[in-house]
């Protein structure tokens, strides 16, 4: 009697077992907030977990290469989720534009940013707190920028320029005032009213490339239809609102 209560207890404990399904997700930095706001209402939705871990582009491409465990990439570029379509690390079909970034040159200080950015031609500020161009997006588009003016070679000259790992430690910086100026993704400093604290200024978009943000499907998953789960339901209205909300544009 007590072996048959056994069995069915692990019978009955089966299905619910199989509906626990977690989803390991890997985010660049300056989409960690808005995801973490994506995953807690996909799992009000489906029941399901999302585990979540952050780092630059660059570096969690290359940790996929390198057989890290994840199910689903979301990434700052285009780069690097097409460098592992390409190479055979990616699902053949899951690689697609959930946002298009926006570059703020921002500063927690009011009324250091004018609305022209002519602060980064003044004496007024130590240091600009910029993310790696290498491995970083965002940290490209804010050299760019710098090149359009002419005032990168000066600057690096003048060791003003900060580097950081990602454009989450660029953000810290600033936001701590070790940086004075910070080159920073506008989803990191929108608030939910829409106001921006400190000041800032939004560099023209011909100033850089298009910060064009793309996801994949990891191949390797174990989870292959629950990341195609999420996948389909990151391209539905609830996550798009939450998206554009957040600061980001979607492709037309």
């Amino acid at each position: 009697m007590k072996r048959l209560l056994a069995c069915l207890a692990i019978a009955l404990a089966l299905p619910f077992a199989a509906q626990a399904n977690e989803l390991k997700v890997v985010t660049a930095t300056n989409f960690l907030g808005t995801l973490q706001q994506l995953a807690g209402e996909f799992e009000k939705e489906t029941g399901h977990s999302i585990t979540i871990s952050s780092g630059s582009s660059g570096p969690v491409y290359a940790q996929i290469v390198n057989g890290a465990p994840y199910d689903v990439f979301f990434s700052a570029d285009q780069k690097s989720p097409e460098k592992l379509d390409n190479e055979g690390f990616a699902l053949p079909g899951s690689r697609f534009t959930y946002a298009i970034g926006k570059l703020v040159l921002w500063s927690a200080k009011p009324g250091l940013v004018d609305d022209q950015g002519k602060v980064l031609a003044g004496n007024g500020w130590r240091h600009i707190a910029i993310s790696n161009p290498e491995i970083a997006p965002y940290g490209l588009a804010g050299t760019q920028v710098l090149t359009h003016l002419g005032l990168l070679d000066k600057l690096t000259a003048e060791k003003r320029i900060v580097k950081a790992n990602s454009v989450g430690q660029a953000h810290s910086q600033t936001a701590s005032g070790a940086a004075d100026l910070g080159f920073v993704a506008l989803a990191q400093i929108i608030q939910k009213d829409g106001s921006i604290p400190g000041s800032h200024w939004f560099p023209p978009a011909d100033y850089y490339e298009p910060i064009v943000q793309q996801a994949v499907i990891v191949k390797s998953t174990r989870e292959k239809a629950l990341a195609e789960q999420f996948m389909s339901w990151m391209k539905g209205p609830r996550a798009v609102a939450i998206i554009k909300a957040a600061g980001y544009s979607l492709p037309e």
